[in-house]
């Protein structure tokens, strides 16, 4: 590829690597995550959280084939001094936010881990699939030190796919950036051979993890070195590796006026009456962008 065709920032990049069953994708999200969170005065064990579910949400995302197909991230806790987050993303669409007690974060200290964050709680993937395939979830355990651990889980438990992630985020003065890849081996998809988690060993998938788990941090994050340059670097040596470029990826909030107005016309007209404000208009507020919508209903 020419430079000028290169992937740097606000993009998915999809690869494989055919020889080793092997499947992975990168995003590196820029401007994107740095308008995410602009919208709330986020502090930063929080805007670090939501950086991270953020990109694992555009990851995970980028594996449907469909563009109008949706995944859901969230874990919800009544324990931690996060309550809510939730992340989504939809054809390149992305967007996400964080519900927590900020009098209870303040106790933790500069760097809190994910369990000081949630205590016990449970991460959540929801898939509408646009292919038939309708609605699932899996559910499990948020555990580990941090959200790419807990969805390799989820890819380990859930899909019995031997899953690779890594993640890195960084803060500043001159804005939020974030970026992650996600290396997955196939299953044996063959009647009557083992899927592939049921094997003492899998060299093909040793060897792909080994390469990606070399990828460094500083790498993900550096503005001059293209997506399509941290896969030649990782997997130069293998007979061959595919590379798509995916979806442009911005920030999807799809919060509208007529939204709002059509979801409140399912809601009695008693209970309409008690949403509204002495100027009889009910001032819808958006969790995601934090903007408000005043309806005349």
């Amino acid at each position: 590829m020419t430079d000028l065709e290169e992937t740097f920032s606000e993009r998915t990049l999809g690869f494989s690597i055919p020889s080793r069953d092997a499947r992975g994708r990168l995003v590196r999200l820029d401007s994107t995550v740095d308008e995410i969170l602009s919208a709330h005065a986020y502090p930063p064990p929080i805007a670090n959280l939501l950086a991270e579910a953020l990109v694992l949400t555009a990851l995970i995302g980028s594996l449907f084939k469909d563009d109008g197909s949706q995944v859901t991230m969230q874990a919800q806790t009544e324990t931690g001094a996060v309550n809510l987050f939730v992340c989504d993303y939809r054809a390149g669409a992305l967007r996400g936010y964080v519900d927590f007690d900020a009098d209870a974060l303040a106790e933790l200290g500069a760097n809190p881990t994910l369990y000081a964050l949630f205590g016990k709680a449970y991460l959540a993937l929801t898939f509408d699939m646009t292919d038939g395939r309708g609605r699932s979830q899996g559910i499990v355990p948020l555990e580990g030190d941090s959200l790419a651990r807990a969805c390799e889980g989820y890819f380990v438990q859930s899909e019995q796919l031997p899953t690779l992630i890594r993640t890195s985020v960084t803060n500043g003065p001159q804005g939020s950036r974030a970026a992650g890849m996600l290396v997955q081996h196939l299953a044996d998809g063959e009647e009557g051979r083992e899927r592939l988690h049921v094997r003492l060993d899998h060299p093909e998938w040793e060897h792909v993890a080994v390469m990606a788990g070399s990828l460094r941090h500083d790498e993900l994050l550096d503005p001059a070195l293209s997506l399509e340059a941290i896969v030649w670097r990782l997997f130069h040596e293998e007979e061959e590796v595919r590379v798509t470029r995916g979806a442009p990826v911005t920030r999807g909030c799809r919060c509208t006026a007529e939204h709002y107005q059509s979801v409140l016309t399912r809601f009695p007209e008693s209970e309409r009456q008690e949403m509204r404000d002495e100027d009889g208009m009910i001032v819808v507020d958006c969790a995601f962008c934090s903007r408000k919508f005043p309806i005349a209903a």
